[in-house]
C-alpha cells in the first residue's frame, strides 16, 4: 500500500520535470513536430512513465536522462537556427508532390507519401479535384500544402480593387462578467469610459455579460450570457 501511494508524489514530481523540460525546448503543436523533435518528445514522455512507475530505478537517473535529452533538443533547436546544413539534416526539407500540374512519383515514393493519404490531405485543404492544384508540396513536419491553379484561387478585395479597413486586434475587456483593468489599460481606456459604454448600451454593470471585446477602432461588442438557451444537437 506504502509503495502504491508513493506513485502520487513520483507522477507530480515526473509531471513536473516534464512541463518544465518541454517548456523550457519551445511550444510546437504535435503536428508542427518534426522527426527529431517526436523522437526525442517520446523518449522524455518513456523516461517520465518509467520514473513514476520503476520503484527499483533511482529517480535521479530518470531525472538526469530527461535533462540531457531536454539539453540536446535545445541545442538541436539552436544549431539549426544558425546553420542551413544542419537544419536540413535534422529537420528535413519540403519535398514537391505536384508540380505544374503533374504528379511526380518519385517524390511519393521517396517520401514513402501514399497516393490515398495525398488524396486526403487534398480534400481538408478544400481540394476534391487534382485538376486545380499547379503544386502541392508536401513539409518536413508532413503536412500538406496546396497552390491551386491561377483560375482557382479564390478572389480577394485587391483582385477587385476593393477599399478595405485596416484589421487590427482585439483585447478582452470583460471575461465572465469581470472586467480585465490590464487589457482595458493596454487599449489605452480606463474603467470609467468602459461603464459608461455599457450604460449607453443598457448594461448598469457587467455581470450579465460573457465577453466583450475592444479593437484600436473602439470597437466594442459584447456578448450576454445565455444559460437558457438550449444548443442544437446536430450530429444526433
Amino acid at each position: 500500500m506504502a509503495e502504491t501511494l508513493s506513485t502520487i508524489p513520483r507522477s507530480l514530481f515526473s509531471l513536473l520535470i516534464l512541463f518544465v523540460v518541454t517548456k523550457w525546448i519551445g511550444k510546437k503543436q504535435v503536428s508542427q513536430l518534426s522527426l527529431f523533435d517526436y523522437v526525442v518528445g517520446i523518449s522524455i514522455g518513456n523516461f517520465a512513465a518509467e520514473m513514476t512507475i520503476n520503484m527499483d530505478a533511482p529517480y535521479v537517473h530518470g531525472v538526469i536522462a530527461v535533462a540531457v535529452f531536454g539539453l540536446v533538443a535545445y541545442f538541436v533547436s539552436f544549431i539549426t537556427m544558425k546553420s542551413i546544413k544542419l537544419r536540413r539534416f535534422f529537420i528535413g526539407v519540403p519535398t514537391i508532390l505536384v508540380q505544374n500540374g503533374k504528379l511526380l512519383e518519385k517524390n511519393f515514393q521517396k517520401t514513402k507519401y501514399d497516393i490515398n493519404d495525398f488524396l486526403e490531405e487534398c480534400r481538408s485543404n478544400g481540394y476534391f479535384d487534382l485538376s486545380e492544384i499547379e503544386y502541392a508540396i508536401v513539409e518536413a513536419n508532413g503536412t500538406l500544402s496546396v497552390l491551386p491553379k491561377a483560375e482557382y484561387k479564390p478572389l480577394t478585395p485587391k483582385d477587385m480593387q476593393l477599399k478595405v479597413s485596416k484589421s487590427s486586434l482585439c483585447a478582452n475587456v470583460i471575461i465572465d462578467g469581470r472586467i480585465m483593468e490590464q487589457n482595458l489599460t493596454n487599449m489605452h481606456k480606463e474603467i470609467s469610459w468602459l461603464e459608461k459604454e455599457l450604460k449607453v448600451r443598457g448594461y448598469r454593470e457587467p455581470s450579465p455579460i460573457l465577453l466583450a471585446t475592444l479593437d484600436e477602432s473602439e470597437k466594442l461588442v459584447i456578448y450576454e450570457r445565455n444559460e437558457n438557451v438550449k444548443s442544437c444537437n446536430v450530429l444526433e
